[in-house]
């Protein structure tokens, strides 16, 4: 097999614990078979292997791959027509997006994240429309976009079988509508045909296509509380057991879901969901901002993890996500950066500041995040939530070859002091402009700005061209209803929160 040996001038193979870093200074990293094989100093791996095919030219920082936790669409919401809103309000705003060449759509983010250094995506479908055939087709649309650019993902289909507008059932909300709306919204609700079960046999049959391959995985995820019945939260449960599949479920993003769960159940939903065995190593809470102080201990004592989409929360106003208290449960915490991020792109760099800087709480106590921690979360913290495991999100002997090379000469001009550690440099000051080259499995995927699996200027252009044509009579149907049915939806969650629920909206700065 052939040897690649990446050189750098710093290797940050791993996070050791929130202040410490395994970094290797003036070293190579030798790659076969798609495997990390040795790390040590340059000239003692150049001297024992004369033949690899070198990358790097010493002057850059080479680094695990990045994992974004938590990913849904290409085109963002705001792209499509949908502004940022509180996320009840906001599903309504959705109802206006456009019908994308789902291939297109996926190559478009999977850019932008490939170019920030991530090399493995938790893909997080939600709705589509038609049969179980034609979300099918939809969902390999998706994985072919990620085979043929060249990076991991771990795919999974949301399953919803209520509720799929507002915290209500479906046919109780459409009679609760004008007379004139009662029509047009039981028809949208009629474009989605596939139910749980149809849902299970998705993931059943991608799952026997394509979980074995390298870089592509299947697992499951229930949408959310509110979206699941008991039925599929029980379904759900133990299929995740039967095939040892992970599963990934927002939950508790707004205060509104945390009143929902006390009207359901008179409980949290963490409680809830814990009834059906759901709580597990194998569970991501996506979110969880809304977690009570009991709730997360019991997140810590069953060995579930969280997944912090910080961007997005500030963006749909659901609030600050408890992450310093998370962090001294002994949570593990992967980061997502859901839609799009603060500058409605995925720029992993540019989310991994925002975690870093947006839970720096007064005081002098060490409970901040740290850039060590920011790493472990961006990189095995988010792998720990995905088939891939321990496979991935750290440069050891004998896991695979996912890397990227950042430029130091970019981040540290037109000075750095020499005392600045290197990862600080790193996660404070790294742009996209500096990440060099990006290796998924031992293959360059990316490299000098330029993709080297599929043309990337020629796939957008196709993806402009499609978007160009005129709205469907279906598509302005829908972007009627939507402006329609906003005030009615508004009005729906006026008062939502009463006694019982327990409530409040805001949380104490201190837990954040």
């Amino acid at each position: 097999m052939a040897k690649t040996l990446i050189k750098g001038r710093h290797v940050i193979a791993r996070a050791v614990d929130r202040h410490h870093v395994e970094q290797y200074d003036d070293a190579a990293i030798l790659v076969e078979g798609g495997l990390v094989r040795a790390i040590g100093p340059v000239a003692e791996l150049e001297a024992a292997h004369p033949d690899a095919r070198v990358l790097g030219n010493g002057r850059q920082v080479v680094m695990p791959g990045f994992v974004n936790g938590h990913h849904h669409v290409g085109l963002t919401p705001v792209q499509l027509g949908s502004p940022d809103m509180p996320l009840e309000l906001w599903f309504v705003t959705r109802l206006v997006s456009r019908q994308v060449d789902l291939y297109l759509d996926t190559l478009y983010s999977a850019f932008e994240m490939i170019a920030s250094g991530v090399t493995t995506v938790q893909h997080i479908h939600g709705w589509l429309p038609g049969t179980l055939a034609d979300v099918e087709k939809g969902a390999e649309q998706v994985l072919k976009a990620y085979e043929d650019v060249g990076m991991r993902v771990s795919y999974s289909f949301a399953t919803r079988d209520q509720n799929r507008l507002v915290y209500m059932d479906d046919q109780e909300f459409v009679r609760s509508l004008p007379d004139e709306l009662q029509g047009p919204m039981a028809a949208h609700f009629a474009r989605f045909q596939t139910g749980l079960e149809d849902c299970i046999a998705l993931f059943q049959n991608l799952h026997g296509r394509h979980h074995n391959k390298e870089r592509l995985k299947i697992q499951l995820a229930p949408a959310n509380l509110h979206w699941c019945s008991d039925k599929a939260l029980e379904r759900l449960a133990e299929t995740s057991e039967a095939y040892d599949a992970p599963l990934h479920m927002h939950l508790l993003e707004t205060a509104y879901q945390k009143a929902y769960a006390h009207k359901r159940g008179g409980c949290s939903a963490v409680e809830y969901i814990d009834r059906f065995g759901l709580l597990s190593p194998r569970m991501t809470l996506g979110h969880g901002v809304w977690l009570s102080e009991r709730d997360i201990e019991r997140v810590a004592e069953t060995g579930t993890h969280i997944c912090h989409n910080c961007s997005s929360n500030f963006r749909l106003r659901s609030g600050v996500g408890a992450l310093n208290v998370w962090e001294k449960k002994g949570v593990n915490v992967a980061i997502g950066m859901d839609e799009a991020g603060i500058n409605d792109d995925r720029d992993m760099l540019q989310e991994m500041r925002m975690v870093l800087r947006a839970h720096r709480t007064p005081g002098m106590d060490d409970d901040v995040p740290t850039s060590a921690q920011v790493l472990r979360m961006a990189t095995c913290g988010g792998a720990a939530t995905t088939p891939f495991g321990s496979s991935i999100g750290t440069l050891e002997v004998g896991k695979a070859a996912d890397l990227i090379l950042v430029d130091w000469d970019k981040l540290a001009f037109p000075y750095l002091d020499p005392l600045m550690p290197v990862l600080d440099a790193v996660i404070q000051r790294a742009k996209t402009d500096g990440v060099d080259l990006v290796m998924c499995a031992g293959e360059v995927v990316y490299a000098d700005g330029t993709f080297t699996k599929i043309d990337r200027d020629g796939a957008l252009a196709q993806l402009q061209a499609d978007l160009r044509r005129a709205l469907s009579d279906e598509e302005v149907q829908r972007r009627g209803l939507a402006k329609a049915l906003l005030p009615h939806v508004k009005q729906f969650y006026e008062g939502y929160f009463d006694a019982s629920t327990h409530v409040p909206f805001y949380q104490p700065s201190s837990r954040v």
